[in-house]
């Protein structure tokens, strides 16, 4: 059985410490450019490596995460010199919501934790937040993952296609879907990847309500 609970959340970003920022990220810093005091959410921020590299470019970063040890892991992987532009929560996605105004969204391996119960309200929240013209990126899990066939997580894990990906982002600009099927480690064991890795820009003629 696979768990997800506050001590796998722990070691799991304990094991993260260090690494280099994931592909997600960098594609979208370079697609949104430097962030000039601009406010970014990392959604799901473990370890704080992605946090860090959006303050590194220039971001005011809203990092959150569920896992007791987030504040002083995620505090400790930024520069002191960083901090200031730093807030860090240990929250819910759900209970994170309703969210401040937002220039750039990452959540990179954090919606699919979303129950699927929870997770268009949480969906629409993250749409609404995003200011016109501003960017997206995200990484969720699709169909033939194999934690999809898993009889314990039912009602605990969100698994998306590439149609309701499409349902997901209308009216957005997608500007890049990299979806990836393979076989490799996980934290819980080995099992079959199937994800979607996306990037997409909220247009900047797009005033109405989400």
């Amino acid at each position: 059985m696979v768990r997800f609970d506050d001590e796998h959340w722990n070691t799991y970003n304990a094991a993260q410490e260090g690494r280099t920022p994931r592909r997600l990220c960098r594609r979208l810093l370079d697609r949104a450019g430097p962030g000039d005091g601009r406010r970014a959410l990392d959604l799901g921020a473990g370890a704080g490596v992605e946090t860090a590299a959006l303050l590194d470019h220039g971001w005011r970063v809203l990092a959150i995460d569920p896992a007791p040890s987030t504040v002083e892991r995620v505090t400790a992987a930024v520069a002191p010199a960083h901090r200031p532009a730093l807030t860090v929560r240990r929250q819910g996605v759900a209970d994170a919501l309703p969210l401040p105004p937002l220039d750039l969204l990452h959540a990179g391996f954090t919606l699919p934790f979303v129950p699927p119960a929870d997770f268009p309200a949480v969906w629409d929240g993250l749409r609404t937040a995003l200011r016109p013209g501003d960017w997206c990126g995200v990484t969720l899990f699709g169909p033939r993952d194999t934690w999809a066939a898993d009889p314990t997580l039912a009602g605990r894990l969100s698994f998306h296609d590439r149609d309701e990906l499409d349902d997901l982002c209308s009216g957005w600009d997608v500007v890049e879907v990299l979806e990836e099927e393979n076989d490799g480690p996980s934290f819980g064991g080995p099992k079959h990847w199937h994800t979607l890795e996306v990037v997409a820009r909220r247009p900047l003629d797009d005033t109405g309500p989400r």
